[in-house]
């Protein structure tokens, strides 16, 4: 299949696959025109690349977790143990960021509250102007 129709089956944009070339996360095969040829394999391995780039994976850490997915189900097989350290490393990267994210979230709500609690009007804030607002 031509780029085009992964593009449509995984929901990826042409521009992506072409990334996830040069990455080496997809090795396609070209045609004596230069056309890149995909398999019914390359949809489901760019499936996993979205499910791994969702949970916060980086292209270089794909490339070594992607070879270690079974088919089915996007579990590490036995032969991957090396891979833990690496794992553990980026979800904790992920949990700091979580951490920081709801740290965020929290400052906010308190503003919003405090907002609410002193009941003035909003209507001539001059902290909006420059926004448009």
């Amino acid at each position: 299949m031509r780029i085009g129709e992964l593009a449509r089956r995984t929901g990826t944009s042409e521009r992506m696959l072409r990334y996830y070339g040069e990455q080496g996360l997809l090795r396609p095969a070209r045609r004596q025109s230069g056309y890149r040829e995909y398999q019914e394999t390359d949809v489901r391995t760019v499936l996993k690349i979205r499910m791994l780039l969702a949970a916060g994976l980086n292209t270089v850490t794909i490339s070594e977790v992607l070879p270690c997915m079974i088919e089915d189900g996007g579990v590490l097989v036995p032969a991957c143990e090396e891979l833990a350290p690496v794992l553990v490393e980026d979800r904790d990267r992920i949990s700091a960021a979580i951490d920081d994210l709801l740290a965020a979230r929290n400052a906010l709500d308190a503003m919003i509250s405090a907002v609410r609690r002193t009941g003035a009007p909003g209507d001539n804030c001059e902290a909006l102007s420059p926004l448009g607002r």
